[in-house]
């Protein structure tokens, strides 16, 4: 478990120990220690604190999962947040739980993800749901050459790069870049690639 508040920590070994079938094998207060810890034991499970101190989860997820891909990462937070909740398990997390509803749940989770399955907070995934529904599909708002741009570009393809493979200019290339930007309010590349990924856009092509 990673949490940067000791109490907190000795609450959830007590309540994980308690139980015949878990055991705790290590505990960090920030994201590397988290890392060592995970690289060192291998755990099933991690119970991964939304804010550690200096850190956040959402950074760490992607590089713990790198690492070791078998263990699970349960997010236990204070912040019950859907667009959170459901960043995070974008992110590679398999579990989203807030602090106070810890318990019994917490066990119900821990048990289910080192399984294989997800756990969202039932409340939290129904507002993840209903954040689902009212969505709207921003990839119906782009033309089929703003699509193509978007593809290389979340490859990793520069300007130049673009316009040579579409047979454009580079000004053209930047303003198509530009729009993008502005109908999938991505301000970053970053946003661009995430974008892409989860739509599919970075998917093989037969």
């Amino acid at each position: 478990m990673a949490d940067d508040h000791a109490v907190v920590r000795e609450g959830i070994r007590l309540l994980l120990d308690a139980e015949a079938d878990l055991t705790v094998v290590a505990e960090a207060d920030d994201s590397d220690g988290a890392l060592r810890a995970v690289r060192g034991h291998k755990p099933d499970v991690l119970v991964l604190d939304l804010s550690l101190r200096e850190s956040d989860a959402l950074d760490a997820i992607p590089a713990i999962k790198a690492d070791a891909p078998e263990t699970a990462i349960i997010v236990l937070t204070m912040h019950g947040d859907a667009t959170v909740a459901r960043e995070v398990m974008r992110a590679g997390a398999a579990g989203f739980l807030l602090k106070d509803s810890a318990g019994e749940e917490l066990v119900r989770a821990v048990r289910a993800v080192a399984e294989g399955s997800t756990y969202v907070q039932p409340d939290i995934g129904g507002q993840i749901a209903a954040l689902d529904t009212y969505e709207p599909n921003r990839l119906r708002e782009i033309s089929e050459r703003e699509v193509e741009v978007l593809r290389l570009v979340a490859l990793g393809h520069t300007s130049r790069e673009v316009a040579d493979m579409l047979v454009l200019s580079v000004r053209t290339v930047e303003t198509h870049r530009r729009h993008l930007q502005e109908k999938l309010e991505c301000e970053t590349r970053a946003e661009l690639v995430r974008f892409a990924i989860d739509h599919g856009l970075l998917e093989t092509r037969s």
